[in-house]
């Protein structure tokens, strides 16, 4: 039921952080992975890390938000790997100003990255799941779909949209037996949020407000991966599942 063998995965921003830890559990698992970003270097770093653990791995160099460039890179993947299965929408970006400051380029750079690359890859990839009647995509949404913090309302807004557009996905796709649905991680250790669990203050911040008493590490999110990319969650549709630790839960 959980197995991925024979699967192929895209998984957009994946040369490192989250998208390079689903990668890892969907390969686990059995799928062939496709790693995408727009540093070359970094994915062939990622990888050859991947192709050791003994994961099957291809590269797509594309932006997600160049249509042009999305659209050429899905139809070599299609023509020359074969059909993509599954579609992670990972790629993000976020940009922190208060928000009667906030500059309207850095404004529209995390709305296209987060919510409009999300979609315009979801595009193009599911011309073919829709033919082959089969795919599953996920997106990677985030506790700011559901609240609000200082100086992202950027990030907010996107994530926001990104739970409404997997709901849109489900009402146009479900039919096609296509499943859209989305994760939404809380504070997970990575790379990127090293800095965030140095700094005392925040680290207390988010220990005392989350009912686990602590940081989610990557590796506890490739369960939900592996259950949406699945057989096991055929007749699951438009649903958002929140991975942190009970942090929503609570006031």
């Amino acid at each position: 039921m959980f197995n991925l063998n024979n699967k192929l995965a895209l998984i957009t921003g994946s040369s490192r952080g989250l998208g390079l830890s689903f990668a890892r559990g969907l390969g686990k698992a059995g799928a062939r992975v496709i790693l995408n970003g727009r540093n070359i270097e970094t994915l062939k770093t990622a990888s050859i890390n991947l192709a050791e653990e003994g994961i099957q791995t291809h590269i797509s160099v594309f932006d997600v938000c160049d249509e042009g460039a999305i659209i050429a890179e899905i139809g070599r993947i299609e023509e020359n790997i074969g059909g993509i299965d599954i579609l992670v929408n990972n790629a993000g970006l976020n940009s922190r100003h208060k928000m009667e400051e906030f500059p309207l380029d850095r404004w529209q750079e995390v709305i296209d990255i987060n919510l409009t690359g999300a979609f315009l890859v979801a595009r193009e990839v599911s011309k073919g799941m829709i033919k082959r009647k089969h795919g599953k995509i996920i997106n990677i949404c985030s506790m700011m779909s559901e609240l609000g913090r200082q100086t992202t309302s950027a990030y907010a807004a996107a994530k926001g949209g990104l739970k409404m557009l997997t709901k849109a996905m489900t009402v146009e796709w479900a039919k096609y037996n296509i499943q859209a649905n989305g994760i939404g991680p809380g504070y997970f250790l990575t790379e990127m949020t090293t800095p965030l669990k140095e700094d005392p203050d925040f680290d207390k911040w988010i220990t005392d407000r989350t009912p686990a008493n602590r940081w989610g590490e990557p590796e506890e999110l490739l369960g939900t991966v592996v259950y949406l990319a699945s057989d096991a969650s055929n007749f699951v549709n438009g649903q958002i599942i929140y991975v942190d630790g009970g942090l929503l839960a609570s006031l």
